[in-house]
């Protein structure tokens, strides 16, 4: 599994939360996965009473599944869950976008441009799990030019549902045009055009409507039907 450091300040819980998240976002816990309590608690270093409030939690948000007599599991894909949670990015990220067209420096879009190039060289090399970082980078750079970071934070919960999609979504659809999307978007902030970076984000949040069969026919088994 991806080891995840713990922040300072942060609550054993929490930690444990971010862990679990941060693994089934990359299908390191994979859906459909039953999960060890005494071996997740092994593996993140702590004590089985945050892991139980950690997958409570996560229960909660539809991530994690309990059962009786049988324990937790890492929730199925729920297209209803992606498509809403697919809607609320959108309509952030084109408010947060818009708000950054006023208000980019100069140096935050070379910030931007720094993190594009990257994401070429690895999609060049065909790196996909350090894409999938930096495509998360890009847009969290966005919502901070835009003062907008605890907006970003409040969403993260939702987003693992649609996450998890993007993560196959990288490593199933062979003709990837994420990365070009990212550019077009830093270019459109750039020229501080709010139609064409509203524009451009809904084409870039809508490949998943694009690509969900490909991915549902690659990946059946992870899939609630």
């Amino acid at each position: 599994m991806i080891k995840v450091e713990k922040l300072a300040g942060e609550s054993t819980r929490d930690y444990a939360s971010r862990f679990l998240c941060t693994n089934i976002i990359s299908l390191e816990l994979k859906p459909g996965q039953f999960l060890s309590e005494t071996e997740l608690a092994n593996e993140i270093g702590v004590s089985r009473t945050p892991l139980r409030e950690a997958l409570i939690d996560l229960n909660h948000s539809n991530v994690i599944e309990t059962y009786p007599q049988r324990g937790s599991m890492v929730a199925l894909i729920d297209p209803d869950l992606v498509e809403e949670s697919r809607f609320i990015r959108e309509v952030l990220d084109v408010s947060v976008a818009e708000i950054a067209c006023d208000v980019a420096s100069p140096e935050d879009i070379m910030n931007l441009e720094a993190n594009v190039k990257l994401q070429e060289f690895y999609l060049e090399n065909n790196i996909q799990d350090k894409i999938f970082e930096l495509d998360n980078e890009f847009h969290k750079m966005i919502y901070v030019m835009a003062n907008k970071e605890r907006t970003y934070a409040m969403k993260a919960g939702m987003m693992i549902h649609y996450d998890r999609v993007r993560a196959l979504s990288l490593i199933t659809v062979k003709d990837n045009k994420i990365v070009n999307d990212h550019r077009l978007i830093m270019e459109a902030i750039r020229n501080k055009d709010k139609e064409e970076v509203k524009r451009l984000i809904k084409k870039h949040l809508s490949r998943y409507d694009i690509d969900k069969e490909e991915i549902k026919k690659a990946y059946p088994e992870y899939y609630k039907h």
